[in-house]
């Protein structure tokens, strides 16, 4: 578990202590909205835009954060996975949750690799656009997948002009793409119980009239 990751879950052993329920926070944009523009969210990017989920248990709080951030996923949606070198290893449990919950699988050369390595059906597919069809904006564009997950190594230029066009496509297709780890390991998390959920009014969780 990172340091992060830690620091998440005290603080949200501590709020739920304290008030009795959880609220998470999912960055929203209107990417669409921006012709040609890089969707990756750089740190100062994060903290703005922002939608909650509010619930009584972890679980169900980030659902609605991503239902409200437009990154909800259903069990069995095709993904497209096109992962940075240093991210590889930390994904290998969220490759393995995916296959599980049905999904199939398409990579980028490398990734694909890594998914055959692991004994899991995977179709590669080329994040070249040059090299021939169906490359990664094909099976964006054309409906084969319906969620994205694209990470990118900081400092190094050609790596995120690669992600460039998968990042941008998916946003054009208002599908769910994913470029950290950790929120796409929540949505797949959140597949094992896809209607563990209820809407309430808000002042029922400040005035902590639960039923």
């Amino acid at each position: 578990m990172t340091h992060m990751r830690i620091k998440l879950v005290i603080a949200a052993v501590a709020l739920l202590s304290a008030v009795g329920y959880l609220a998470f926070a999912g960055a929203r944009k209107g990417w669409v909205y921006y012709v040609d523009v890089d969707t990756f969210l750089g740190p100062e990017m994060k903290s703005t835009g922002e939608v909650m989920g509010v619930d009584y248990t972890f679980g169900p709080a980030v659902r609605k954060a991503l239902i409200a951030s437009g990154l909800d996923v259903a069990p069995g949606t095709p993904f497209l996975l096109s992962l940075s070198n240093q991210s590889k290893a930390e994904a290998v449990s969220l490759i393995r949750d995916l296959h599980e919950a049905g999904c199939r699988l398409y990579a980028t050369e490398g990734t694909a690799g890594l998914i055959e390595g692991l004994g899991i059906p995977v179709e590669m597919v080329t994040k070249r656009l040059s090299e021939g069809h169906p490359n990664v904006v094909d099976v964006i564009r054309d409906g084969t997948v319906k969620a994205v997950i694209n990470t990118i190594e900081g400092g190094r230029a050609a790596v995120q002009r690669d992600g460039f066009h998968i990042r941008r496509n998916a946003t054009e297709m208002r599908i769910p793409c994913f470029t950290s780890i950790d929120t796409a390991r929540a949505a797949i998390q959140a597949l094992a119980h896809p209607d563990r959920y209820e809407v309430r009014p808000l002042l029922e969780y400040r005035d902590g009239t639960r039923p």
